[in-house]
């Protein structure tokens, strides 16, 4: 908003001025968000926040279900003849019949069709009579056609193997995705980008399953296949600002606008937007799965896959912007041949800054009118104006020769002839007689 306004706008004018040009700089990509500038302290809260995930799974663990652990689960209807059961008195119950502690109790599904189940350590079968009984002479539960029945009361056994093999062949598939992920990367981008991206797919693993352990949350398979499957959307947020950071720095080496860093920023800043956007599109069908999962059919499978995603996703799009361009802008400027392009590009802006104070001192230019380099609307319009020039020079010389073939054409002289309409006295045609195309004839 231009503020030529000599009154001066209102507070709130400011305030809505500030907002909007916020808002537009954001979405056109030119709104100067040094990102790439302060890559350290993201660093440092990447690696606290890496080293917290790290403890916690070393020292605390995870919530392992049993499917993973093994063991003993026992169902029933939630609805009793005295009313609604509650899953805490249900686990009491099986506690005391059995004389083990049961580990968990939730109920699954909703209205009719819920029911509660307790998970406890593997046991015999007598056991697990007693624990029937118990529960039927406590609650009563009620069978489909509404009378008590001990028969709805069911319980299965499930081994330990079973959740490990399904681990053993994640790890497997974790191993092989990420090795295709790396080789792909280097043949389409490069070696650093493929780096980048990787350390950037491990921060996002590791998070996820902090998060799981410091929260508590229970692991099962569902878990698991979740946690691969958010491995292909926080790479693909990575491959597209790598992609744009790859078309801004074509060349680079070249030029001495605009070092690396400014670069690989400037076209995160292009994509962030559509990051963000991406983010809350696919964000939104796991928010309504796991509404789904948790309010309609209570704790089960969908809660578990829909937790995981959120997760995953929340820890991919942030560490997608803060995290892989910056590593890879740090490992670039290792490279001597862009610290020397760096170089060449403070020395050159320098001496602009050198004219610039001149002519200020002598009445010409102001200072502050030279290109800023921490201004990437600046940035972007340099970027297109070497593009431009970058197109005109690669018009093939055959298009010149033939501009000028064309400009000797019209510069050569005309035959000689009788102009139309003009006189042609003194050479054959009497004096004061017009031509014979459509004049007078001579009388």
């Amino acid at each position: 908003m231009s503020e030529d306004n000599t009154t001066g706008p209102t507070p709130a004018a400011e305030t809505a001025g500030t907002k909007t040009s916020l808002l537009q700089r954001l979405y056109t990509g030119t709104g100067a968000f040094d990102i790439v500038g302060h890559r350290r302290r993201w660093f440092v809260a990447f690696a606290l926040l890496i080293l917290l995930c790290a403890g916690s799974l070393g020292i605390k663990g995870f919530n392992l279900g049993i499917e993973f652990e093994g063991g003993t689960q026992i169902q029933l209807p939630a609805q009793g003849a005295d009313g609604r059961i509650d899953e805490d008195a249900a686990k009491d119950v099986v506690s005391e019949a059995t004389g083990v502690s049961a580990s968990e109790a939730q109920v699954v599904g909703v209205g009719d069709a819920a029911a509660i189940q307790v998970r406890l350590s593997s046991l015999e079968p007598g056991q697990v009579a007693e624990a029937k009984q118990a529960l039927y002479d406590e609650f009563r539960p009620l069978a489909a056609n509404g009378q008590p029945s001990g028969s709805v009361i069911s319980d299965s056994a499930v081994s330990a193997s079973w959740g490990g093999e399904i681990s053993k062949q994640a790890l497997i598939a974790l191993g092989v995705f990420l090795v295709l992920v790396a080789v792909f990367l280097v043949i389409y981008f490069e070696k650093w980008m493929a780096v980048s991206a990787i350390i950037t797919l491990a921060h996002d693993i590791i998070v996820t399953a902090g998060v799981y352990s410091l929260v508590g949350f229970e692991v099962t398979p569902a878990t698991v296949i979740g946690l691969l499957t958010i491995l292909g959307f926080s790479l693909y947020d990575t491959v597209v600002v790598f992609d744009k950071v790859k078309e801004n720095t074509r060349g680079l080496l070249n030029l001495t606008r605009r070092t690396y860093a400014e670069a690989a920023n400037l076209a995160l800043n292009q994509t962030l937007m559509r990051s963000i956007n991406t983010s809350i599109i696919a964000l939104l069908p796991v928010l309504g799965l796991m509404v789904i999962g948790y309010i309609l059919l209570g704790t089960g499978t969908l809660q578990d896959l829909a937790l995981v995603q959120l997760t995953g996703m929340l820890a991919g799009v942030v560490s997608s912007v803060l995290l892989a361009t910056p590593l890879l802008v740090t490992f670039k400027m290792r490279e001597p041949k862009y610290r020397e392009q760096a170089e060449r590009v403070a020395e050159r802006r320098a001496e602009r800054t050198r004219a610039a104070q001149a002519e200020g001192e002598a009445g010409g230019v102001d200072p502050d009118d030279y290109f800023d380099p921490g201004d990437d609307a600046q940035l972007e319009s340099e970027l297109r104006k070497e593009k431009a020039v970058a197109a005109a020079a690669s018009v093939p010389a055959r298009n010149q020769k033939a501009r000028d073939r064309n400009r000797g054409r019209d510069q050569r002289p005309r035959r000689s002839g009788t102009p139309t309409g003009k006189s042609t006295a003194g050479k054959g045609t009497p004096s004061g007689q017009s031509t014979p195309t459509g004049k007078r004839k001579r009388s």
